[in-house]
């Protein structure tokens, strides 16, 4: 098994519009971000989002390589007090082995690249490469503007990649 397949990630709220949270709903997203990082198959190669909806629902979103993980997601989920329905509007990427050589071949740039690497030696790595088709979407959090440029020309360096989207997110 690649030492990249197993790593667990950051898992990204999606705000709402602007509104004071209630403690329900603090609780609430705290409970759904922890459940989904512990899913035991949540990697590096996947990325998951959540929104939490009035009158308990909570939205899943993301990109996941495993089917497995978008209905895990899901059923974690279903136990958690406060929530009444789940929306798992997360997308299953289809399988390709020319993504899969993608997808190792760019996080073996990003991880081993000396101004990137300790981002690979996190408990939960906050760069997510999500490969598509040979386009290569990057979510996440990275410490400095510096560090999300790098990032995406390091992606953009591996063959196969016909385009890199870079969402990774400057932490403040």
């Amino acid at each position: 098994m690649h030492p990249f397949a197993l790593v667990l990630c950051v898992v990204i709220i999606i705000a709402g519009p602007a509104q004071q949270k209630d403690s329900r709903t603090l609780r609430v997203e705290s409970d759904v971000q922890h459940e989904l990082l512990m899913l035991p198959n949540y990697s590096v190669f996947d990325f998951l989002a959540f929104r939490v909806e009035p009158r308990g629902t909570v939205r899943l979103l993301g990109q996941v390589v495993r089917p497995t993980l978008k209905t895990d997601a899901e059923r974690r989920l279903k136990g958690i007090a406060g929530i009444e329905q789940v929306i798992n509007d997360i997308e299953v990427l289809p399988v390709s082995p020319a993504d899969d050589r993608i997808r190792l071949a760019v996080a073996r740039n990003i991880y081993r690249s000396d101004a990137l690497d300790r981002y690979g030696f996190q408990s939960q790595p906050s760069i997510h490469i999500i490969v598509k088709q040979g386009r290569v979407t990057l979510e996440g959090v990275v410490d400095t503007e510096s560090d999300k440029v790098i990032a995406g020309l390091k992606a953009g360096e591996v063959p196969g990649v016909f385009d890199v989207k870079n969402n990774l997110t400057v932490a403040k």
